[in-house]
């Protein structure tokens, strides 16, 4: 081993720091679930010291932090990608040894690591967790640069290893088949907690301009919300890995020591129970208040205005469900909504109940009834149907045919105004028709490979938008579809996939966001085909249910055999699944442990379920 230079002879003994106070998280006493991490995130922000100089000055938090006073006892760096617990290992000097760059074989020098990985917030907004050092710790330089920014997970399939038996491959981590990296067992709790207390320090931060977008890499755990933070894979992972590999005394000091550092400390080493407190909290069977105040206003042929009071929680209120004539039709995140796609000169009644995060439903609203006007506006004609905004070149526009008959397009174009302009560019359609229910695509010739067999034009001009580019549909020179506002150059469709719901019948000079499903960045799937389903006349919504519910799985069956759509969210909202039924039956084999919502939908009517994958 290396000898220790003379400096480090000056070090303290981790046993005269100062410890976390005993009082440091009495605020968060009583606190479950994601109120519990809020407040821990206050508690651990409160107290941070950092400034431009705490990334370069680690080294010397390192002397204080990471010195190995358990495993060979020699004051040497204590690394958890390459420490040996039963044996020896080529150790480093603090600050000496320190490296940077690609190093070309493992012992020669220790650089410092970001257990979440720089690169998916190395921004303007970098401090202060580019050198927060209970999460930027000191390992093996050559380890370091082959962990790459892979996730923390269990290999099977390795395609490295180390001299104490950390590794990097593919595994299946609860669905998860990626690569990732794997430390060995006796630091797994300790890169576990520290993954932790980052979902909690940075919990609002992980949308700041600049990070990375949480779909962005195939190697980014985070999940895109502020609550659960990492994908559902990885927090099971790190749960497990925190249950398995209880904090230890070497932790417990490294804490006391960071404390002192920077002024904060992580919960989940002097509280180890907050992990499963936060991420698997007690089941929440309290249902929300009902909405209050329901008001019907502002019809028009088409539409009418809801808004309502907002309903309260003991945890949180995370959406409603609106129910048109007793059918529950259309969930919101607000308190006001605009139903569309109605019939003119109809009365229609409308109900609304709240849905909190552990899915439990309040009662009823109040009812309040309206009637749709009758000023002629409803035209059944073309319209657009689905809108490609992907990367580079990967556009499509899709127009489908719901008239009853075939249409003949020399009487349509479409236009497209760029750049907060008025409608300029024009395409004229080829020489055709489109058969009632069918659909015309029109590609730019960038469009993904795996889409182009259902491309029936191609042409880069008219798909040459931007998703704050207005699209305009014109029978005769006049508009009768839209997408965006012309000449506001406001973003209504970037980086995303917009599909027109099923139940729209009409084109529509206004454009409503309401109208269409957002599906997920470069997804061209549903490309080529149109569902409308306006009525269900043989279809008893109330009567379908779902089972077994809990479910061990791999089939959930409908007790219908007609073809539903499906979606299937996590309790978060994140849409994990979408098809039709096949059979009654709908195939839920890839789904993790946990709770789900499944909604189904049929001719303009929809019904929501909570499933329990078990």
């Amino acid at each position: 081993m290396k000898q220790l230079y003379p400096i480090l002879l000056l070090l303290i003994s981790s046993s005269s720091f100062a410890q976390v106070p005993s009082n440091y998280y009495d605020s968060a006493n009583g606190l479950v679930g994601y109120a519990l991490k809020t407040e821990l995130k206050n508690i651990v922000t409160n107290g941070h010291t950092f400034n431009v100089n705490s990334y370069d000055n680690l080294f010397n938090g390192y002397a204080t932090t990471d010195v190995d006073n358990y495993y060979e006892n020699d004051g040497t760096l204590l690394d958890v990608y390459s420490e040996n617990p039963s044996g020896s290992e080529t150790s480093f000097n603090i600050p000496a040894d320190e490296c940077g760059g690609n190093i070309p074989n493992e012992g020669l020098c220790y650089n410092r690591e970001h257990l979440f990985p720089q690169g998916f917030f190395n921004n303007a907004d970098d401090l202060p967790m580019v050198s927060d050092i209970h999460t930027v710790i000191p390992v093996d330089g050559f380890v370091n640069n082959g962990r790459s920014n892979y996730p923390f997970g269990i290999v099977t399939n390795t395609n490295t290893s180390y001299a104490n038996g950390s590794k990097w491959g593919t595994g299946n981590n609860y669905g998860y088949t990626d690569r990732v990296f794997e430390p060995i067992d006796e630091f797994k709790g300790d890169i576990a907690r520290a993954m932790l207390y980052f979902a909690v320090r940075y919990e609002d931060n992980w949308d700041d301009s600049g990070w990375d977008a949480p779909d962005a890499s195939p190697y980014n755990p985070l999940n895109g919300t502020s609550d659960q933070f990492y994908e559902t894979w990885f927090i099971t992972t790190m749960l497990d890995w925190h249950l398995a590999d209880p904090v230890s005394q070497r932790e417990i000091d490294r804490n006391n020591a960071a404390y002192n550092w920077q002024g904060n400390a992580n919960p989940f080493i002097t509280h180890p129970e907050y992990a499963e407190a936060i991420w698997n909290a007690a089941p929440d069977t309290t249902p929300p208040t009902s909405p209050t105040n329901l008001v019907a206003s502002n019809p028009t042929d088409n539409s009418i205005d809801l808004s309502w009071t907002a309903s309260t929680d003991n945890v949180a209120v995370i959406s409603y469900d609106i129910y048109q004539d007793g059918v529950n039709s259309f969930n919101t995140t607000n308190t006001s909504f605009t139903v569309t796609g109605l019939t003119a000169n109809t009365n229609y009644c409308f109900t609304v109940k709240a849905i909190d995060s552990s899915l439990n439903e309040s009662d009823f609203s109040n009812q309040d009834c309206e009637n749709t006007t009758d000023n002629g506006s409803q035209t059944t004609d073309l319209f657009f149907s689905e809108y490609v905004e992907g990367s580079g070149t990967n556009k499509a526009l899709e127009i489908a045919n719901f008239t009853g008959g075939a249409v003949n397009l020399s009487n349509y174009t479409i236009k497209l105004a760029s750049n907060s302009n008025n409608f300029s560019t024009t395409y004229n359609f080829p020489a055709g028709s489109i058969a009632n229910g069918d659909v015309f695509v029109i590609a730019n010739s960038g469009l993904s490979a795996s889409c182009q067999p259902e491309q029936d034009d191609i042409n880069n001009s008219i798909t040459g938008f931007n998703g704050n580019d207005a699209i305009g549909l014109f029978k005769n020179d006049v508009l009768i579809d839209i997408l965006g506002i012309e000449g506001s150059g406001t973003t209504f469709g970037e980086n995303v996939t917009l599909i027109r719901k099923p139940e729209i019948q009409f084109p529509s000079t206004t454009y409503d966001a309401n109208e269409w499903n957002v599906e997920a960045f470069n997804d061209c799937s549903d490309l080529g085909q149109h569902n409308q389903t306006l009525s269900v006349e043989d279809n008893d919504f109330e009567s379908v249910s779902i089972y077994p519910n809990p479910s061990r799985g791999p089939i959930l069956y409908i007790s219908s055999n007609e073809a539903f759509e499906y979606h299937v969210f996590s309790v978060l909202g994140k849409k994990v699944a979408k098809g039709s039924t096949i059979n009654g039956e709908i195939n839920i084999g890839y789904l993790d442990k946990g709770i789900y919502i499944i909604q189904l939908s049929l001719g303009g009517q929809s019904k929501t379920y909570k499933l329990v994958r078990l």
